[in-house]
């Protein structure tokens, strides 16, 4: 389908020639922004940025978040969040509310434009995923999967907060 980018192409040299004993977090942050990078590139074809996917997934799961609980989930500050909020409301994704017995908080939720997004745009985070495991094996991936959600288990252990 797509080439791969000059971006995407330089992390894999880097990788297979100047540092291909690096650490294992190092991998899994280049391995992390070529995934964002595919993704980034076949969202953009329907005028949506990365960010907002962040955002749409969440909101899919489940909406009526409030924007701190956004954050949140989303591992970005509030003042991104509230910038990506204007700017999804702006283009018809979502709208924000205030409970009439809690007018503190501003509740997000998806318009029926948003929540039709999760059609066109779940197949292409699926596509990059598919290419990125082609002439892996089934039990290669399932190993990985076992091995990363170890690593989450571990760094959560160690998470002092």
């Amino acid at each position: 389908m797509k080439k791969t980018k000059p971006d995407t192409q330089l992390i894999l040299r880097h990788w297979q020639e100047a540092v291909p004993n690096d650490r294992l977090a190092h991998l899994v942050r280049d391995a992390g922004r070529a995934y964002a990078r595919a993704l980034q590139v076949r969202l953009s074809a329907h005028d949506v940025p990365f960010g907002h996917w962040t955002f749409l997934r969440i909101l899919w799961d489940g909406d009526g978040l409030t924007q701190r609980e956004l954050s949140e989930r989303a591992g970005v500050m509030e003042p991104s969040t509230f910038a990506a909020m204007k700017t999804m409301e702006a283009l018809g994704y979502i709208e924000r509310r205030q409970l009439p017995d809690n007018k503190k908080n501003m509740y997000v939720y998806l318009t029926p434009k948003g929540k039709a997004l999760q059609k066109k745009l779940v197949p292409l985070a699926e596509e990059a995923n598919h290419i990125s495991i082609q002439g892996v094996s089934a039990q290669d991936v399932a190993t990985t999967r076992r091995v990363l959600l170890a690593v989450l288990h571990n760094l959560a252990q160690d998470d002092p907060a």
